[in-house]
């Protein structure tokens, strides 16, 4: 029983494997959709609702670097589970973004 071989928790993989590759081109997608939808429609006297995004709101760069910055940020955080082993935790970010991208955008959509 000592000499038992461990379990493989994960199977390791390169980081930028074609799953993560797709994961963060649609992550850098749906963040270009939201930027773009969120942009037409302050423009039209909409109002940003996400506490975070609305401090930079005031200004179509100041929007765009709040969208690059997320995607990045989601590229980065995926790195650092990838890094410490925790693989699942490393697909799940880019999914949870995806999703919250996804509804915003489909909210923007709805209410113009």
């Amino acid at each position: 029983m000592l000499n038992a071989p461990l379990p493989q928790i994960a199977t390791p993989h390169r980081f930028l494997d074609t799953e993560n590759r797709v994961l963060f081109t649609a992550v850098a997608g749906f963040c270009a959709a939201d930027f773009a939808v969120t942009r037409s429609n302050l423009r039209n006297g909409g109002v940003e609702l996400n506490p975070v995004t609305r401090v930079f709101s005031g200004s179509t760069g100041g929007l765009a670097v709040n969208f690059a910055s997320e995607t990045f940020g989601v590229v980065g955080l995926s790195y650092l589970f990838h890094r410490t082993g925790h693989h699942k935790l490393e697909r799940i970010t880019p999914l949870a973004n995806l999703g919250a991208s996804a509804f915003a955008v489909a909210y923007g959509l709805t209410h113009r």
